[in-house]
């Protein structure tokens, strides 16, 4: 079989996507746990009948479902693999953390960390006889980095796509950029307890399709869109100022403590991602290779060139590869 029809392809994308999706999702156990301070964390899993089955985490970004994630489960799940994955706090079905349910907000950004490491420990760990394997994307792939910094032995190896260890400032130099958030979260503090949207944020809205810079195939958007359209729950919209100031400051933990990494990684880069900076991966893959040659073949991302930021989503041959590359990674690292 070739890889092009080995997973599921744009022109099968209908309401249930890939024949088969609808019932592996009554194959799901959803479920949730108690993350820090108590705040109520969804997650979903998808249990193979072979007991000792290996197992993917899959780790989504920032403002992601795992209600968005149902075809990249089903693929990854054919594939053999049992399947845990994760709505952060403060989006998805999770808990939100303020009043207005769309700002996107975390008090600490070692929350999601620590919430993650339980899921792992308590939840995917109950569930599977081996050391998992982590799928992350963006946000996702900062919260799992410092989760592996945090316990270098718990996961065999992972995959990285588009993470977020750097802001795309634009035409903004990363130094005014950081300085403006700084700012507009001191004036925040001292005129309102509540935070504000940072500058051009604001509530959830879709867009459209000829305006986004996620992804180049229309079908796989729609189906999205579709989905937060009929799920207003998950609906999340731009993030604060406060959020962001987490986000930097995680982002430069991330490199500060880049020798504690232990698992083998392997970064996925969309050639025309403009969401978040590709320097900052660049830059993690050249560190890293330097202390741990076996993360970041030759020391650089893997490049697929013209894509946007979600690789999972992208047209059938980016989509195809960037999951071939996976769990080719995944394989070598049994």
């Amino acid at each position: 079989m070739s890889q092009s029809i080995q997973f599921n392809q744009e022109k099968k994308i209908n309401a249930n996507l890939a024949d088969g999706t609808t019932a592996l999702w009554k194959k799901g156990l959803f479920d949730t746990f108690s993350g820090v301070n108590n705040v109520k964390v969804h997650y979903a899993k998808f249990l193979q009948e072979q007991i000792a089955a290996p197992t993917i985490v899959i780790v989504p970004g920032r403002c992601e479902a795992y209600l968005k994630y149902q075809e990249l489960i089903f693929d990854l799940y054919q594939q053999g693999y049992n399947i845990f994955i994760i709505d952060h706090r403060g989006q998805g079905l999770s808990e939100r953390l303020l009043t207005n349910l769309n700002k996107g907000y975390v008090n600490k950004f070692q929350h999601y960390v620590d919430d993650f490491q339980y899921f792992i420990e308590n939840i995917v760990g109950h569930s599977s006889t081996t050391k998992p394997y982590i799928l992350a994307h963006s946000m996702g792939g900062a919260i799992a980095t410092r989760f592996m910094q945090d316990c270098p032995n718990a996961v065999k190896a992972a995959v990285l796509s588009s993470p977020m260890f750097g802001f795309n400032s634009g035409l903004l130099p990363k130094s005014l950029a950081e300085a403006l958030v700084a700012a507009k979260l001191a004036v925040n503090s001292i005129i309102s307890n509540t935070p504000w949207y940072f500058f051009g944020q604001k509530d959830y809205y879709p867009v459209n399709f000829t305006n986004n810079k996620l992804t180049h195939c229309p079908l796989r958007y729609q189906h999205f869109v579709n989905v937060y359209k009929q799920n207003k729950s998950i609906q999340l919209g731009g993030v604060t100022s406060h959020w962001l100031a987490q986000g930097i400051a995680a982002q430069k933990e991330i490199f500060a403590k880049i020798p504690q990494l232990r698992t083998p990684i392997l970064l996925l880069q969309a050639g025309s991602d403009i969401v978040v900076c590709q320097q900052a991966q660049v830059d993690f893959c050249q560190k890293l290779h330097t202390i741990q040659p076996q993360s970041c073949p030759s020391g650089v991302p893997i490049v697929f060139e013209g894509a946007y930021h979600e690789l999972f989503f992208e047209v059938d041959e980016q989509r195809d590869e960037a999951i071939k590359q996976s769990i080719t990674w995944f394989k070598q690292h049994k």
